[in-house]
């Protein structure tokens, strides 16, 4: 059976192995003439789809914009405590509250989704968004769900309290990505995660985020924080002109994030929260993406795909959030100048998320998918070193001890 590797309207990299032993590899919908040989015929069909995205990428767009979603922080962290899948989170929840107690709530909500072959399907947004307005209906007698729906958030809050792992992709991507002239906009990162990896990525690598907080304690969100940018003064002076210094990005967190919270009619930044101001998984995201900080931050991810000569990355989402794929879709029906490339483990046509786009990436050259991990995309991302941005020449003295 024939798998893709990069679909586009224009270009597309395949692979048949049904044979293990004659593997056959399509380029642009021709088989490739391997000869005799029958040896790494899959390692140069991985190689050409990577040549192909980088060819794309070398290109300096004016609005670079990288979208990601749980799929970028699952498998990463330190030690046990990793970023996990829905799948894992619902096994997690079901020894949590104990199978018995688990198996109850969700028979009390009437959740009864199952695949073809009668297992349940393991959806934790689901079961959140029928629990949450449950809570009235049923007798604490027979089931304290609220205090469930509350264990489960709480589990969800402490499972994202992740550590970044030595040479994670995060920092790996950011340091590439972010190398651009530093008189086009800066790189905007958008994140559905409610973890801090790109954070201390960028603390790692010595990056200052404009996040939308003031930069003075405490740190207050205040959307006009995304107009203000940082120029070198002492040359802007001299010329009169602006000189944006390198290593800086915007990042917007979509749907929260573990370290905001909400004092009064301030939302703040903290080390240490006791109610983090986050968009649980549940159906009604959509709705609640209409709320402060959530809103300005969604308004100027509509903003941003409406701009000219605007080039979308999304990694590791999964294309189920109504209200991200629905701005999507409007910049690609409404925007001539937009392009979207989509990086995901594997394309696969019955995908339901990501069927129409699979569809439209086979008629229009300004969608292209690629099957490729969080990881190895960090890893073969194009390096522009003509815009290197090690400007930290550091003076490393070791005295020895006396």
């Amino acid at each position: 059976m024939e798998q893709l590797l990069l679909l586009n309207n224009s270009s597309t990299v395949s692979f048949d192995d049904s044979n293990p032993k004659d593997i056959k590899v399509y380029i642009d919908g021709k088989e490739h003439d391997f000869g005799e040989s029958t040896e790494n015929r899959l390692e140069y069909a991985i190689a050409t789809k990577r040549k192909k995205y980088s060819q794309t990428l070398n290109n300096q767009f004016e609005n670079l914009l990288l979208l990601t979603g749980a799929g970028s922080s699952i498998g990463w962290g330190v030690g046990d405590k990793i970023g996990k899948s829905m799948v894992n989170l619902w096994d997690d929840v079901d020894q949590l509250l104990k199978p018995e107690v688990f198996g109850k709530l969700i028979s009390k909500i009437g959740y009864n989704e199952r695949w073809g072959d009668g297992t349940i399907i393991k959806n934790l947004e689901k079961v959140l968004s029928m629990a949450t307005p449950a809570i009235p209906y049923i007798s604490k007698d027979d089931i304290d769900i609220e205090a469930c729906v509350n264990r489960i958030k709480a589990y969800i809050k402490d499972a994202c309290q992740l550590s970044l792992p030595e040479n994670s992709p995060h920092t790996v991507l950011l340091n590439k990505i972010t190398k651009r002239k530093v008189t086009l906009p800066r790189f905007k990162l958008f994140t559905l995660n409610y973890d801090m990896m790109f954070e201390q990525a960028a603390c790692e690598s010595n990056f200052v985020i404009i996040d939308g907080f003031s930069f003075s304690q405490p740190r207050i969100f205040s959307g006009r924080n995304f107009d203000y940018d940082i120029v070198s003064r002492n040359q802007s002076r001299v010329k009169e002109e602006d000189n944006f210094i390198q290593k800086v990005f915007h990042l917007y967190k979509l749907h929260g994030s573990v370290n905001w919270e909400k004092q009064e009619k301030r939302i703040v930044q903290k080390d240490q929260t006791e109610s983090p101001l986050m968009i649980y998984p549940h159906q009604s995201k959509y709705e609640s993406s209409y709320e402060q900080p959530y809103f300005e931050m969604m308004s100027r991810f509509q903003t941003y795909l409406r701009k000219e000569n605007v080039f979308l990355i999304t990694v590791g989402f999964s294309y189920g959030d109504k209200h991200i794929v629905t701005a999507i879709i409007e910049a690609l029906e409404q925007n001539p100048s937009f392009q979207l490339m989509i990086i995901n483990l594997g394309i696969d046509e019955t995908n339901e998320n990501l069927k129409p786009f699979i569809e439209a990436a086979s008629k229009y050259s300004n969608i292209s998918i690629v099957s490729e991990t969080f990881e190895d995309f960090s890893k073969h991302y194009p390096d522009l070193k003509a815009y290197n941005q090690d400007d930290n020449r550091k003076i490393v003295i070791n005295i020895p001890n006396i």
